[in-house]
């Protein structure tokens, strides 16, 4: 059984995760901002089948605990083989483009914190040679849209991120998987409307758990979103910036 590590835990993607790993008996590590629901999905899991569940609180702004929190993860499971980064915000892109400020905190919470994260585990995992490191990225980072750029921007950063780390940790054998959702519906995105290119964490969750049994590089999920990005991607910039998008 595998010892897993999920930040971010109480998102809705990492709950429905968490979940297909429990069923299979790996023990589990959640960290999460939100103690009540964080302890419910740990009495969750247990009842689901899992292995073992420890807990712990996560506040993805304080750069300066990240080394000594993900220290304490690994001595209390004794190892750690998985890790998926889930956690994230949706800010208000109006807002941000009004205020600077706001526009780093997003910054901050959506890709630095990710970034600060991804370092400390990269050396973990350099070292041990093997594992898994899954992030939860979004298409929104493939191309700058005027609808969410602010929210684009940091899935993009930490997309490169990424590429660059996967090329790092290959000789060591290590997986880093970059997850692309597209439209999800989860209580982040309660408030848009819906349409056929909508889909449940449940369904998202499954393509996770897929990708990281083969060791796959990057993930679109639903699938049908590496055609669609290619084609918005295809798009000349003179063209491109004429649309309402």
């Amino acid at each position: 059984m595998q010892k897993i590590l999920i930040i971010g835990a109480t998102s809705a993607i990492a709950e429905a995760v968490a979940q297909r790993f429990a069923a299979q008996g790996h023990t589990l590590y959640l960290l999460a901002r939100d103690r009540e629901r964080r302890q419910m999905l740990a009495a969750d899991l247990k009842v689901r089948g899992a292995g073992e569940v420890f807990q712990g609180e996560f506040d993805a702004n304080d750069f300066a605990s990240h080394a000594e929190l993900l220290k304490k993860v690994v001595t209390e499971m004794g190892g750690l083989d998985t890790v998926l980064i889930a956690h994230g915000t949706l800010g208000d892109q109006k807002a941000c483009e009004a205020d600077a400020q706001k526009t780093l905190a997003e910054l901050n919470t959506n890709a630095i914190s990710v970034i600060s994260l991804l370092t400390h585990l990269a050396n973990h995992f350099e070292q041990q040679r093997h594992g898994s490191i899954a992030v939860i990225g979004s298409v929104a980072g493939d191309r700058g849209r005027q609808s969410n750029y602010i929210y684009g921007t940091a899935k993009g950063a930490l997309g490169i991120f990424l590429q660059g780390l996967r090329n790092r940790l290959h000789k060591s054998g290590v997986q880093v998987l970059t997850i692309k959702p597209g439209f999800v519906d989860t209580p982040m995105t309660a408030s848009f409307p819906k349409g056929p290119l909508w889909v449940s964490p449940e369904k998202v969750a499954l393509d996770i758990e897929k990708a990281i049994e083969k060791k796959k590089d990057v993930l679109y999920t639903p699938g049908f979103w590496l055609f669609i990005m290619t084609i918005i991607k295809s798009v000349p910039e003179r063209l491109f910036k004429r649309l309402s998008l």
